[in-house]
């Protein structure tokens, strides 16, 4: 439980500065344009489990912030898909390098024996724990 709370603090720290920004659910939508690339309005609501008039909302706020855009699907006119900007990746980018250098401060502080066997043991666990799925990543925004 200590690991997860220490895990979970990296996290939460590497979050904070971007929350004065965005909201979580906000920061959420971003990474999911990210890891998932353009996505249909419905879908990205569906997967956010949020009503779309709700979303379409939270959407008019990300894209006058300038963190998606918003265009008519190739297929069908009448969809449109959602894409994250350039300035949104930059953001989704900053959170996950300041999340990776916390996580190399913390390796280095351990001697260097030890640091194998860290991670070693972390990238074991990871395997045996699989890869969860994008749903449970983005209640914290991951």
């Amino acid at each position: 439980m200590r690991a997860s709370r220490a895990l979970l603090a990296i996290v939460a720290r590497s979050l904070a500065p971007v929350l004065e920004e965005l909201s979580l659910p906000q920061f959420r939508v971003l990474v999911l344009l990210e890891t998932r690339g353009p996505t249909r309005v419905g879908s990205l609501a569906a997967q956010l489990d949020v009503h779309p008039s709700t979303f379409s909302r939270a959407l008019d706020r990300l894209e006058s912030a300038g963190w998606v855009g918003r265009a008519a699907s190739a297929d069908s006119r009448r969809e449109v898909l959602v894409s994250i900007t350039a300035a949104g990746t930059r953001l989704v980018g900053d959170v996950s390098a300041k999340r990776q250098t916390e996580l190399d401060r913390v390796v280095a502080a351990l001697p260097q024996d030890e640091r194998d066997q860290v991670l070693r043991a972390l990238g074991m666990f990871a395997d045996a724990a699989g890869e969860p799925a994008a749903s449970d990543l983005l209640v914290l925004g991951m």
